[in-house]
């Protein structure tokens, strides 16, 4: 497994992320976790990196060092800036993929967004939001080879855990773990 410096402070920040999406009753992400393991499998575009972990147990009990790898995985590959993704965020990409089958190779297009490379973005005419949800860790651009992106949007959206976007022309399927909408 990938071996990244796990701080005090990244500990206490997954594992209150994580008491957070398991504890908040009524919340359709606690709803949505079943007894089995949450697994993906990831492939960054950017830098070509692959991840298989899984980082939740069938006890639902999270995998501080699994946890830790898919924040390295989905880091700003333009500053190599890290964040400690949202765990609603993880899941909902762990259900859209238990959806499409699973043990899909999810490509990443975008994970965490460092505010300086969506400035960069945004000056340069790219329409991305100023207080996009990539910059908290909570949104994932994705496609997965082999599986139409309308498919992809589709199950996103049936699932109504976040918000949907989608961009047939650019390659990829945006999901987020803020309100429920789509564009």
């Amino acid at each position: 497994m990938f071996t990244k410096n796990f701080t005090r402070r990244t500990f206490l920040q997954t594992a209150l992320a994580g008491a957070l999406a398991l504890g908040v009753g009524g919340t359709s992400f606690a709803k949505a976790l079943v007894a089995e393991k949450g697994s993906l499998s990831l492939y960054n575009t950017h830098n070509n990196e692959r991840l298989s972990v899984t980082f939740r147990g069938a006890d639902g009990n999270y995998d501080l060092d699994a946890l830790n790898a898919i924040n390295w995985i989905l880091r700003c590959h333009y500053t190599n800036q890290e964040t400690i993704m949202d765990v609603n965020t993880i899941e909902y990409l762990n259900l859209v993929d238990n959806r499409l089958g699973g043990g899909n190779e999810i490509h990443i297009i975008s994970g965490y967004r460092s505010p300086s490379y969506n400035s960069l973005l945004s000056n340069n005419g790219r329409h991305v939001a100023k207080q996009s949800l990539h910059l908290f860790g909570k949104a994932i651009d994705i496609a997965i080879p082999g599986i139409e992106l309308g498919t992809i949007r589709k199950t996103a959206l049936a699932l109504q855990m976040g918000g949907v976007g989608y961009y047939p022309g650019a390659g990829f399927v945006h999901i987020d773990s803020g309100n429920f909408r789509t564009w």
